[in-house]
C-alpha cells in the first residue's frame, strides 16, 4: 500500500494531442513516455522517484491497454538488467531508481549495456537525491555517465522542459546506439505546472510481438573480441553521432542578450538542474524579470554530459570571464571545461568553485552569493546600487548555533521503537554488543534515545558487513536488516554469506509487511492481496531455504518482553550458525492509511467503534522520565503538573497518541512506575454503555464537587 495514490491523477494521462496537461513532474513524466511509445517501463522506488514508481503503478491498466509491460523490480539491478530488452529488439524502455546508491547497485548491468549498446531507446531515469534534504551519501550520477559512457541529460525543472527531455532522450539513444540517464532532482520530480500533451503511442514492436520474432547480434555481447571493438565504437561511432544530435536539436539552450558592444563581457555556464536558482538570484540582483529574460547571458546545459566543445567555444566569444555553476564535487565540467580552453588557447577568465563552495547544495542564498561575488569582479558596472537590489537578505545566523538540534525518529505508534527498546533492555543484562545497522527507517535506532547501530554499508548488507565479527567471541555481533532489504539484497549477500561461512551472528529481520521507508510499496513478503503482484511469502520459509537452522518469529513486536526474551536466547544459545529474528508488526503509517477510512467509515454508518487511548497518571508518575529513554515515542512528551508542591515535569501522552500501547509496554518489562494508563474512547456506544458512562460520570463529578468544598472549607479554616 503505497503512502499515496495517484489513480485520480492518472486518468489526466489519457489526454491527447493539443490538450494541456497540468500536474506534478512524475506524472509529466509518465505522460511524456506513453508518448514516446516506450515499450516497457519498471524500476526500485526510492526518494526522490519513489512517487514515479507509484504513478506507474497506477497506471499500469492504462499501460497495458497501450501494450506497454510493466515490471516493479526486485532491485536496481533487476531493473537495469531489463533494458537487455533493448539491446537486439527496437523496442523502447525506461526503467527509474534512486541515485547515487541505486546506480551503485545496478552499475553491473548499466555497463554490460552501455558497452554493447542498443538498438531501442534505452533510458534510465534516476532521482538525484543531493543536498540537505537527502538521506543518503552525497555523490553524484555525473561519474557513473562518465565512467561506462551513459549520455547525462539535466533539463531546466519545468513541465516543458522535462517532458522534451524524456522524447530526446530516447532518440539521443537510437542515434547513437547508447543508453541515457535523465537526472532528475527532488525539485524537478514535484514541481507543478503544465505543457502541451501528445497522444499516446503503442510501441511500433511490443515485448510480446518481440517473443513470436527473437533476434540476437553477437556484436552486442560483452565478450571478447567483440568487447574490445565496444570501446572504439564508443569513441569513433556513438560519441560523435550523440554530439551531432545535441547540437542539431539544440539541446543545450543560449538565454541572455547577443553578445554585442553594448552587452555585458561576462557569461554562467550551468547545469539545467540550476537554472531556476540561477534566475532567481539574478532576479533578486536586479538582472532578470519575472520572466526570466536575463541580462547576463547563460549557456545551460540540459546535456551535461557530452560536453559539445565548439558550442561552448562559441558561447565564450567576445567575454571576458565566464562563471561555471556545477553543484557537488568534484567538479567534472568545470575540469573539462577548462581543459578545453585551455587546448584552444582561450585567454578567457573562469570562476567555478573558487567562487561557489567546493561541495554541497546549492541553495538561494549560495547562488546569490556566488554569482554576485562574480560580477563584483568582472562586471561590477552592471550591478544596480546594493540598496536598490530588490529582496537582498540580510546576513542569516548560524541556525545549529541558535535552534536546538532535533534528531529524526521513528514515527508515532512505530513497531520498531519496542525491538530497539528491548535490545537496550538486553544490553544492561549481558553488556553493549558489536551492531551493524542498515538502511531502511530501523536506521532511526542510531539516534538518541537508542543510539544502537554503528555502521550501514548498504540496503540488505547490515549481517554482511558484520562478518568480520561472525568468528566468534565473547559477544555476538548483532546485525539488523528490514524486509525490505532482505528481499532487495539480504537474502543472498547477507543470509547466504551467512549460512555458507557458519556464522555466529544475530540477525534481527524487521518486518513491517512493506518496504516501508521508500513509501510503502508492497514487496514479497507483503500481507495484503496485490492484484498483479504475487505476495504472502513468509520470510521465514526463505530463511528456511538458504538453510537457516535457527529461526524465531515475534509476530506483535510491542511486547516487549517477548522481545527481550527471544534477543537473549539468540545471544545465549549454544547453536551452531546463524540466529536470525524475525520481528513482525505492520509499519503504523500504512496501517493508519488503511484503518482511517474504515474507522471513519463506520462511524458515519452509526456502528460501534472502540479506539484505545493511552494517559500518565500524573500523580504516580515519579518523574524520572525513563519511559521516555526507552521508547522516544513522539507523542510521549511532559507537562507541569496541576500540583503547586511539585516543581518538575512530569510524563505526558498528547492526542497524537494512535494506541499502540508501547509506552506501557516498556514500562511494565524495564519495572518503571506505574503510571500508564488505557482509557478505550467509544463511538457511538451502544445503551448500556451510555448508560454506564453516565453513571460514572455523576459519581466523579459528585466526588470533585465534594473535593472542592472541603479545599474551600480548609481555607476558610486557616
Amino acid at each position: 500500500m503505497a503512502e499515496r495514490s495517484f489513480k485520480s491523477e492518472v486518468e489526466q494521462l489519457r489526454i491527447g494531442s493539443g490538450e494541456v496537461f497540468r500536474g506534478e513532474g512524475i506524472l509529466a513524466i509518465t505522460k511524456a513516455l506513453m508518448e514516446c511509445g516506450v515499450g516497457y517501463v519498471g524500476g526500485y522506488q526510492g526518494a526522490p522517484i519513489s512517487h514515479l514508481m507509484d504513478v506507474l503503478a497506477d497506471a499500469e491498466d492504462l499501460m497495458a491497454e497501450l501494450g506497454v509491460r510493466f515490471e516493479a523490480n526486485a532491485s536496481e539491478a533487476a531493473a537495469a538488467a531489463m533494458l537487455a530488452a533493448s539491446v537486439h529488439y527496437p523496442i523502447r524502455g525506461a526503467v527509474t531508481f534512486k541515485s547515487t546508491v541505486g546506480t551503485n547497485v545496478a552499475s553491473d548491468a548499466l555497463a554490460n549495456l552501455a558497452s554493447g549498446g542498443v538498438t531501442g531507446g534505452a533510458l534510465i531515469i534516476v532521482g538525484e537525491d543531493y543536498g540537505e534534504g537527502s538521506s543518503i551519501m552525497q555523490e553524484r550520477s555525473h561519474a557513473f555517465a562518465m565512467k561506462s559512457q551513459i549520455w547525462l541529460l539535466d533539463p531546466r525543472p519545468n513541465l516543458p522542459s522535462i517532458t522534451d527531455a524524456v522524447r530526446h532522450g530516447f532518440a539521443l539513444s537510437e542515434a547513437s546506439n547508447t543508453p541515457v540517464m535523465l537526472q532528475v532532482r527532488i525539485r524537478c520530480c514535484h514541481v507543478h505546472g503544465s505543457f502541451v500533451a501528445r497522444d499516446n503511442q503503442r510501441p511500433p514492436l511490443t515485448v510480446r510481438d518481440a517473443l513470436s520474432h527473437p533476434r540476437r547480434d553477437t556484436r552486442r555481447i560483452v565478450l571478447p573480441p567483440a568487447s574490445f571493438q565496444h570501446e572504439h565504437e564508443k569513441i569513433n561511432v556513438r560519441w560523435p553521432a550523440a554530439v551531432e544530435y545535441i547540437k542539431s536539436q539544440h539541446l543545450n539552450e543560449v538565454f541572455g542578450p547577443a553578445q554585442d558592444k553594448g552587452s555585458p563581457r561576462v557569461g554562467i555556464v550551468l547545469q539545467g538542474g540550476m537554472y531556476n536558482g540561477v534566475i532567481r538570484a539574478l532576479q533578486r540582483l536586479g538582472l532578470a524579470d519575472v520572466y526570466g529574460d536575463s541580462a547576463v547571458s547563460l549557456y545551460c546545459l540540459n546535456v551535461t554530459y557530452p560536453l559539445v566543445d565548439d558550442e561552448f567555444l562559441e558561447f565564450c566569444e567576445g567575454k571576458d570571464a565566464i562563471l561555471i555553476v556545477e553543484e557537488g564535487q568534484p567538479a567534472y565540467i568545470e575540469q573539462a571545461l577548462r581543459a578545453l580552453l585551455h587546448k584552444a588557447g582561450h585567454a578567457i577568465k573562469v570562476a567555478g568553485k573558487d567562487i561557489l563552495p567546493l561541495a554541497g547544495e546549492y541553495t538561494g542564498r549560495v547562488m546569490l552569493d556566488g554569482i554576485e561575488g562574480f560580477l563584483q569582479q568582472h562586471a561590477a558596472d552592471i550591478l544596480p546600487d546594493r540598496a536598490r537590489a530588490p529582496n537582498r537578505p540580510e546576513p542569516v545566523p548560524d541556525l545549529s548555533q541558535v535552534v536546538p538540534g532535533r534528531p529524526p525518529g521513528f514515527c508515532t505508534g512505530c513497531p520498531e521503537r519496542p525491538i530497539f527498546a528491548a535490545m537496550k533492555l538486553v544490553e544492561e543484562e549481558l553488556g553493549p554488543h558489536q551492531i551493524a545497522a542498515d538502511i531502511g527507517c530501523h536506521l532511526f535506532s542510531i539516534m538518541p534515545p537508542f543510539e544502537i547501530g554503528g555502521t550501514t554499508m548498504g540496503y540488505g548488507l547490515g549481517p554482511a558487513s558484520n562478518a568480520a565479527f561472525d568468528g566468534g567471541g565473547e559477544r555476538r555481533p548483532i546485525s539488523i536488516m528490514g524486509d525490505g532489504g532482505f528481499w532487495h539484497n539480504g537474502l543472498s549477500s547477507s543470509i547466504g554469506n551467512a549460512v555458507f561461512n557458519k556464522s555466529d551472528g544475530v540477525t534481527i529481520i524487521v518486518d513491517n509487511h512493506y518496504s516501508a521507508a521508500t513509501g510503502g510499496q508492497d514487496i514479497l513478503s507483503s500481507r495484503a492481496t496485490n492484484p498483479t503482484k504475487q505476495t504472502g511469502n513468509p520470510i521465514t520459509r526463505a530463511l528456511k531455504g538458504v538453510g537457516v537452522g535457527w529461526i524465531r518469529r515475534v509476530d506483535h513486536t510491542y511486547d516487549v518482553g517477548r522481545m527481550r526474551k527471544v534477543l537473549k536466547e539468540a545471544l545465549t544459545t549454544g547453536h551452531v550458525g546463524p540466529k536470525v529474528i524475525v520481528a513482525s508488526s505492520e509499519c503504523m503509517l500504512n496501517k493508519q492509511r488503511r484503518e482511517k477510512p474504515i474507522l471513519a467509515k463506520a462511524i458515519r454508518d452509526g456502528r460501534r467503534v472502540a479506539r484505545p487511548k493511552f494517559g500518565v497518571d500524573a500523580d504516580i508518575c515519579t518523574g524520572d522520565h525513563a519511559c521516555m529513554r526507552l521508547s522516544g515515542c513522539p507523542s510521549l512528551t511532559l507537562k507541569m503538573p496541576d500540583d503547586p508542591l511539585r516543581h518538575d515535569p512530569v510524563a505526558y501522552i498528547d492526542q497524537t497518541c494512535v494506541g499502540c500501547g508501547n509506552c506501557g509496554e516498556v514500562a511494565d518489562a524495564a519495572v518503571l512506575c506505574p503510571s500508564f494508563y488505557q482509557a478505550d474512547l467509544i463511538h457511538n456506544p451502544t445503551v448500556l454503555e451510555a448508560r454506564i458512562a453516565r453513571w460514572q460520570a455523576g459519581i466523579i463529578g459528585w466526588l470533585q464537587d465534594r473535593r472542592a468544598v472541603q479545599h474551600l472549607s480548609v481555607g476558610a479554616v486557616e
